[in-house]
């Protein structure tokens, strides 16, 4: 089999393909939205190359792999019209998937003290990584809710709570990281 090039020349004029072939602005805000889901995965990407090495975080690198699927998967969706998901069987965030965010926060959160105040985004580079993460999440959240309410396209299941929950384990992960690492998180402290 002739391996096929990297480049194709279909988008040199500002068009892109979606899964079913049809053509779209490179300036949708769907393009958009699933190019910020494509960052968010690059980011996590970063995260885990800070730990990738590390024994101790085996068990979070393997879960952070699967987060990096479902965000494919969630990016692939968008990338696809409604009426043509089902004809294309795209995978979907199932509900079992956020119990088990759910209880990797849980399993993470039962290690840590209870905050007093917040905290500044910092640590170790990979607690750094992921507090981008974080806010990378809560960004696309944005743009997801947004796209919905301005287009009213059933959004794929799960996905606004899949970067709800994603947002959570990413500050829970980065506090979680810190404190094995024996890293003290910085403390905010308003300025008078």
């Amino acid at each position: 089999m002739k391996k096929a090039k990297v480049y194709t020349r279909t988008g040199d004029k500002g068009s892109t393909g979606l899964v079913s072939g049809n053509r779209i602005s490179k300036a949708d805000s769907r393009i958009d939205l699933y190019g910020e889901l494509d960052e968010l995965n690059s980011r996590v990407g970063v995260g885990v190359s800070y730990l990738a090495l590390d024994v101790e975080f085996k068990n979070v690198v393997d879960f952070l792999h699967h987060i990096q699927s479902a965000i494919f998967d969630l990016g692939s969706n968008l990338a696809c019209e409604v009426e043509n998901r089902a004809k294309y069987n795209l995978p979907q965030i199932s509900d079992e998937y956020i119990t088990d965010i759910e209880h990797e926060i849980d399993r993470m959160d039962g290690d840590l003290d209870p905050l007093k105040s917040f905290i500044l985004p910092g640590g170790t580079h990979a607690a750094a990584a992921f507090h981008v993460c974080r806010t990378g999440a809560r960004s696309v959240e944005r743009k997801l809710i947004h796209y919905y309410e301005t287009t009213g396209e059933e959004l794929p299941k799960n996905s606004a709570i899949f970067l709800n929950r994603l947002s959570d384990y990413f500050f829970i992960l980065s506090r979680y990281i810190n404190k094995h690492k024996g890293v003290a998180e910085i403390e905010w402290k308003p300025r008078n």
